[in-house]
């Protein structure tokens, strides 16, 4: 594998797929259907491929890419994952395959275009979690964020006009804030050394006073915060989960919300000391995440608006499992943002089967659907009880870790945050009792089930996905701890200091 450029490979293969779908005619809908899944299953595949030769005993950067591109400013195509990111690539990449199919049933107009946008989304998305230099880093962040515009503006549903410009204001304003402490490393590091770079290993390596890093630490705290999205900016996302799209949906809560922490922990990688600073602040705000968000969740009546707080709810255990700065804790946080991004993902390509179908997300509008459509009624029970945290599937495993960290270190707030899991089966299961288990409707007689393979191969997969991991953690969290323990390390080294 010496040489071999897998993560260039992983990343061009679907700005490839954008490039030949410039020549495609719009008519030619199989083709422009066939190139996505052709681009989305190549980088499945490579990604899978990925997580079983990383080297976990050896951890660190590995599969390093290195191309001069501005050399007078120390700008560079560099590119390498650790365990963090091998994960977060994986989570990408199976997203993005489902999606594709979830719009192949979904999206019936501009089809061609639709899948240009959702490739170059994705493309962004995994520049950002395998570039070490910042410049790509932030853009490709923007990379990631722009095509959301696009997507919910024309594909969208009620509402996508103010979605939309509520999530480009947003998510500017906190790249914005991100761009001020990136550009502040690049000049405090190259007085130091006197050679400017934006070579983010090279940038780690220094080290930075106290005073500067909790200065520093803040604007990325929130920059990167605001699309986890971290309180006080926790009540935008869900506008945007509503408007868009199905795979969009998947995208924006299954992997767009994970850029935000992503971004958070290679932070903490930089400015350790400003980390141990404010990461007893990230604790307290991660409650508000957790119980606004599932409060909110529960009072909704709109399915695709209670999972979209659901979210919110559900990134506020990754943020206290950040905060915790201990390894299992830390291990909990990155475990629990792949199986939300699985999770979320199956819950949005869920409703959205049955939205083109009945064109209303209203729970008070259905009852006894399980009757009418029993597939999709067993993977939305599966799907609802991998939010609530039951054993056997991935989000168990990973909010135990999270939970058996955060006690290590914030003792009230882990028995506090345990509550909210009840706050999580409330909501699900009244959901799933109102929607699939009541009496059944004459209205919804004609309501078809999932019964093709491009129907159901979706949600088979990411079911798949949720129990190999939830019964099988280690093939994931082998390799994400390879990544962590250097990062926690890296972070008890400043505390002692």
């Amino acid at each position: 594998m010496e040489g071999f450029p897998i993560l260039s490979l992983i990343m061009l293969s679907p700005l490839a797929a954008v490039i030949l779908l410039l020549f495609v005619d719009d008519a030619r809908v199989a083709l422009v259907r066939g190139i996505a899944i052709a681009s989305t299953a190549t980088s499945l595949a490579l990604s899978l491929y990925l997580l079983f030769i990383y080297d976990k005993v050896k951890g660190g950067f590995q599969f390093i890419e290195k191309i001069e591109w501005v050399q007078s400013l120390g700008i560079s195509y560099h590119l390498g994952v650790d365990g963090i990111s091998v994960a977060m690539v994986l989570l990408t990449s199976i997203v993005i395959f489902t999606g594709v199919f979830v719009s192949w049933v979904g999206i019936k107009h501009r089809i061609r275009e639709h899948y240009m946008f959702l490739l170059l989304l994705v493309a962004g998305v995994y520049g950002v979690f395998m570039s070490l230099d910042l410049v790509f880093f932030f853009l490709f962040y923007e990379l990631a964020v722009i095509p959301m515009y696009p997507l919910i503006g024309i594909w969208g549903s009620a509402n996508r006009e103010y979605a939309t410009m509520n999530l480009t204001l947003y998510l500017s304003l906190g790249a914005m804030i991100a761009l001020l402490g990136l550009l502040s490393l690049y000049f405090t590091a190259g007085a130091k050394t006197g050679v400017y770079t934006f070579d983010m290993l090279q940038i780690a390596s220094l080290s930075y006073e106290s005073g500067y890093q909790i200065k520093v630490f803040l604007p990325l705290l929130f920059g990167f915060g605001v699309l986890v999205p971290l309180a006080p900016f926790h009540s935008w996302s869900p506008t945007g989960h509503a408007a868009a799209p199905s795979a969009v949906s998947m995208l924006h809560a299954g992997v767009l919300m994970k850029l935000g922490a992503y971004g958070i922990l290679r932070a903490m990688w930089i400015l350790p000391e400003g980390a141990q600073f404010w990461m007893p602040w990230v604790a307290g705000l991660s409650l508000i995440n957790i119980f606004y968000g599932g409060m909110v969740a529960m009072s909704r009546r709109d399915m695709k608006f209670m999972i979209g707080y659901s979210s919110s709810s559900h990134m506020g255990y990754v943020l206290l499992g950040i905060a915790t700065v201990n390894i299992i804790g830390v291990n909990g946080a990155v475990l629990l943002m792949f199986a939300h991004g699985v999770m979320t993902a199956l819950a949005f390509s869920l409703i959205g089967f049955v939205y083109d179908q009945a064109h209303t997300r209203m729970i008070y509008d259905f009852s006894g659907l399980a009757k009418k459509v029993p597939f999709v009624a067993v993977a939305f029970a599966i799907m609802g009880f991998a939010s609530s945290g039951l054993p056997g599937l991935a989000n168990f495993v990973a909010e135990l870790m999270v939970f058996i960290g955060a006690f290590k270190e914030y003792p009230v707030h882990a028995i506090i945050a345990v509550f909210g899991i009840i706050v999580t089966a409330t909501y699900m299961l009244r959901c799933m009792r109102d929607v699939f288990f009541r009496e059944p409707m004459e209205k919804w007689d004609d309501l078809r089930d999932a019964s093709t393979f491009v129907e159901r191969l979706p949600f088979v997969f990411l079911i798949a996905v949720l129990l190999i991991v939830g019964f099988y953690p280690s093939v994931l969290v082998d390799v994400i701890n390879s990544g962590v323990v250097p990062l926690v390390n890296k972070l008890n080294a400043a505390q002692v200091g």
